[in-house]
């Protein structure tokens, strides 16, 4: 750690402390001016066309534990409430075991946002995660633009918003931050929305039909008719949208979102460790995820600046070099030098002339 950051024998190491300090003393608008900032690096690059946009969400466990909620209106804890379940029901000193059976058998059992609060993080909801599990979470949604793989929006949402609740919110982060780097669509010249049939609703299809975004979203199945009852911008907005999910620029994109869009979940949440967050407060995570993404956004430029994107596959990456220097007596020396990581081996071939070919 001493070597890496460049620090003297007698300069100390820095730990997470200070770290947790200046982020919490830096507001939000920082953090996404730096985000920004790297867009910009990118654009410098051709890294940010802006032409077709894939949003997605994903689900990040908060740092917060389901068995301490309390209810909002009394404060009452979970197991405080299952206790006293078990004296109403004729149990005076329930056991663990016996809270476990009430709380298995009872009926209507759920946890609604709406009754129920972590004391700890507050602004986390409860939420089923993508492995199946109900957990305190937070929802990261991104805008990716599809063309180079570059995350132009990076928001955290509440993990019990729908897809289209949140979806208005990253598109209007995702156009500010195409505008700081002059890619910003326009009515006259839209930047295509592609995104799953969880995105397709009424509403957000009649927003989006007269905005700068061509919606490219999938339709979910329906049996019967389609009834409108005189709404006809959403008819408008339905139907314009179908009829652009039938051509073969549509397939493309799809395939394009569900390859670069997971990817980068992939990568950013469960390679890169975000998947769990260790802080509290939706704010708080959000600086964290911010920054977290502007890296991964870095990495395309060293991705193209040196064939690695991390300084691990940099260093692991094997080259190869072929050298031929002809002789005086019209013979050939070849040099082969390979070079993995901080080895580097070579071979010397010398060829003299065969008098009978």
């Amino acid at each position: 750690m001493r070597e890496f950051l460049c620090l003297g024998e007698r300069e100390r190491v820095p730990d997470h402390s200070w770290l947790s300090r200046t982020r919490s003393r830096l507001p939000l608008e920082v953090h996404d001016a730096v985000f920004t900032w790297v867009l910009q690096r990118l654009a410098e690059h051709g890294l940010i066309k802006g032409a077709r946009i894939g949003v997605d969400a994903s689900t990040m466990e908060a740092n917060a534990a389901l068995r301490t909620i309390v209810r909002r209106d009394s404060g009452e804890g979970y197991r405080e409430m299952l206790t006293r379940m078990a004296r109403e029901s004729g149990i005076d000193t329930p056991t663990a075991d016996d809270l476990i059976r009430l709380d298995r058998a009872r009926k209507g059992k759920t946890l609604s946002n709406a009754e129920w609060e972590s004391p700890t993080d507050p602004d986390a909801r409860i939420a089923r995660l993508k492995d199946g599990r109900t957990h305190l979470a937070y929802k990261p949604e991104h805008a990716m633009d599809l063309d180079t793989g570059a995350v132009v929006a990076a928001e955290l949402h509440a993990a019990d918003q729908g897809d289209t609740t949140t979806l208005p919110g990253t598109l209007a982060s995702a156009s500010e931050h195409l505008a700081a780097v002059e890619a910003a669509a326009t009515p006259e010249a839209p930047a295509e929305l592609i995104a799953d049939k969880g995105y397709h609703s009424r509403e957000g299809l009649k927003a989006l039909d007269a905005s700068p975004w061509k919606s490219r979203i999938a339709e979910p199945r329906r049996d019967g008719f389609l009834r409108w009852h005189g709404d006809d911008a959403a008819r408008r907005g339905v139907y314009n949208n179908r009829t652009r999910l039938l051509s073969e620029v549509a397939r493309q994109a799809f395939k394009l979102r569900a390859e670069l869009v997971e990817r980068g979940f992939a990568l950013i949440l469960d390679r890169g460790g975000m998947r769990r967050a260790w802080l509290r407060g939706r704010e708080n995570v959000h600086k964290r995820y911010l920054i977290h993404v502007a890296g991964y956004n870095l990495g395309m430029i060293m991705r193209l600046l040196t064939g690695a994107g991390t300084p691990r596959a940099f260093g692991a990456r094997i080259s190869a070099w072929l050298f031929a220097v002809p002789a005086l007596d019209g013979g050939l020396t070849v040099v082969i030098l390979v070079s993995a990581g901080n080895q580097v081996a070579g071979l010397t071939i010398t060829a003299t002339p065969d008098p009978f070919i």
